[in-house]
């Protein structure tokens, strides 16, 4: 391994499933990455895939800044299944220097170290889940982003109910407490909505507020 000086936007730290998915597509994307992984296999696996990959047996700081992790803009630690290790590695990313360090939690108790110790932390089973349950019980809504526990961006598709009325008329301040941040028609997005604009089957609308609310404006208007 040696050190290198040029920066890497992204580096994953373990290549299980949810770390190995997370480089192969972030390299698919266009980003420099920095794979490591205590399995030859693993880096076999990746190593054509992505900037750079190393085997690591230990992950303490010196190892870590041999490998050029250092040089490096986010760094992702995908240990979930060994909580010690996670929290571990994850500290000696920090004190690295890493300007952003994400790291994946298996538990609410996982991750509420990993934030005490100065992570963004991730749940991706969990977040899985959620996301299918919500696919399968709100099929108009196309995406989600949790910004908090009750309060999302949501994307939905509108149907015909809708289709005519403007803005004005649906008044989705006051009467759900959400606020609609933009509208795809077509190739168009429309950021800046007036109160005449009107509304046609199949725009997609980003709307923002509170879940409960958000679900009571579907069950009326989408489903």
């Amino acid at each position: 391994m040696q050190d290198y000086k040029s920066s890497i936007a992204f580096g994953v730290i373990g290549l299980g499933r949810f770390g190995f998915s997370l480089a192969e597509t972030l390299s698919e994307n266009g980003q420099e990455v920095l794979a490591l992984d205590s399995k030859e296999s693993k880096i076999k696996q990746i190593q054509d895939k992505v900037h750079q990959a190393f085997v690591v047996t230990q992950l303490n700081k010196e190892t870590l800044k041999e490998a050029g992790l250092q040089n490096c803009g986010t760094v992702i630690v995908c240990i979930g299944e060994h909580v010690e290790v996670s929290i571990l590695t994850t500290l000696n990313v920090i004190e690295l220097g890493i300007p952003r360090v994400i790291a994946k939690a298996i538990s609410a108790e996982h991750g509420r170290v990993l934030q005490k110790i100065g992570a963004e932390v991730v749940y991706p089973e969990r977040d899985r889940a959620i996301r299918l349950a919500n696919s399968l019980t709100r099929p108009r809504a196309l995406d989600y982003i949790d910004l908090s526990s009750e309060y999302t961006i949501t994307e939905l598709r509108l149907t015909d109910k809708l289709h005519g009325k403007t803005i004005l008329e649906l008044d989705l301040r006051k009467k759900f407490h959400l606020n609609i941040i933009a509208i795809v028609r077509e190739n168009e997005t429309i950021i800046e909505i007036a109160p005449d604009l009107k509304l046609n089957t199949n725009d997609l609308i980003a709307i923002v507020g509170r879940k409960d609310n958000i679900i009571k404006f579907e069950r009326l208007f989408i489903s």
